[in-house]
């Protein structure tokens, strides 16, 4: 079985840990390994016997066995793929399997990360509103998570302006959260990138956004806050961001509002204040 059929088959076996998974990819890169359904056992059994009883009771099922059939129509990106993009290889805990649907190109250009409340109030829609629609000339891809609030404002802005955009989703593809965000997913699903390191079939769950995030910021160049609460996911993925070397902008917001405090927060530890869009696009222009 050649390495990358083998990460997409023990992404999908249940039970199965990412540091058990980058554990056999590590030995099987460090020997040169290229591991057989006969001495995949051995592998494992020389890595951790934990894992053993997790692996045969699921590997050996007819489930999984319908389960690796449903997901090979998937477009799927692994981290041994040639365009595995290397903003992710420099981030914490790479994801070892992606799985796509849509247009896979648009992972090597340009990315602009736009993240906010869920509880987004309507200078926020005004903000990425003004702040997107100049972009479209811009060669940026848009990326966000299509939770409520900023993020779905972003994606819904981005193909209204024919700007592509990447949604990286905290369920499998085939499921929709929040639901009401379903015609959207299928919209970015056709003309931009949807994707998601869950299986099919994966349910929403709160563990799984904080995860999401540290796709979003390690796929993007810049990251732009523009609304954010005085602890919030937001403020996560921008702390992400920054631990990745990635510029992190954010728009200011009034002192008495509970939604401008991560974003006020942020500009007075450094991060660039955005007023228009062009202080967007400046982060993008080659240093001469």
């Amino acid at each position: 079985m050649q390495l990358r059929s083998l990460l997409i088959r023990l992404t999908l076996v249940h039970g199965f840990s990412y540091r058990a998974i980058t554990r056999i990819l590590k030995h099987c890169v460090h020997q040169h390994v290229v591991v057989t359904d006969a001495g995949l056992l051995g592998t494992l059994a020389q890595l951790d016997h934990r894992h053993m009883a997790i692996f045969l009771a699921d590997w050996q099922s007819a489930e999984f066995a319908r389960r690796c059939t449903r997901h090979a129509a998937l477009d799927v990106l692994t981290i041994v793929d040639a365009d595995y993009p290397l903003g992710l290889l420099e981030g914490f805990h790479p994801p070892i399997v992606l799985f796509l649907k849509g247009n896979r190109a648009l992972l090597a250009g340009r990315k602009l990360a736009v993240v906010g409340a869920r509880q987004a109030t309507p200078y926020a829609l005004r903000c990425v509103t003004r702040l997107l629609t100049p972009l479209a000339t811009e060669q940026l891809t848009i990326v966000s998570g299509l939770a409520a609030g900023t993020d779905g404002y972003a994606h819904q802005t981005a193909l209204a302006c024919g700007l592509p955009t990447i949604a990286v989703i905290g369920t499998g593809l085939d499921r929709a959260y929040p639901k009401v965000h379903a015609d959207l997913q299928a919209q970015v699903s056709k003309a931009g990138l949807l994707m998601s390191e869950y299986p099919l079939g994966t349910g929403p769950a709160r563990f799984r956004f904080p995860e999401r995030n540290r796709i979003i910021a390690g796929l993007c160049q810049t990251l732009l806050v523009v609304e954010a609460r005085e602890r919030s996911g937001s403020l996560i993925t921008a702390n992400l961001a920054l631990q990745n070397g990635r510029n992190v902008l954010a728009v200011p917001g009034p002192i008495d509002a509970p939604l401008s405090v991560g974003c006020n927060q942020l500009i007075a530890a450094g991060a660039k204040p955005v007023l228009n869009s062009r202080h967007i696009i400046e982060e993008f222009l080659p240093i001469i």
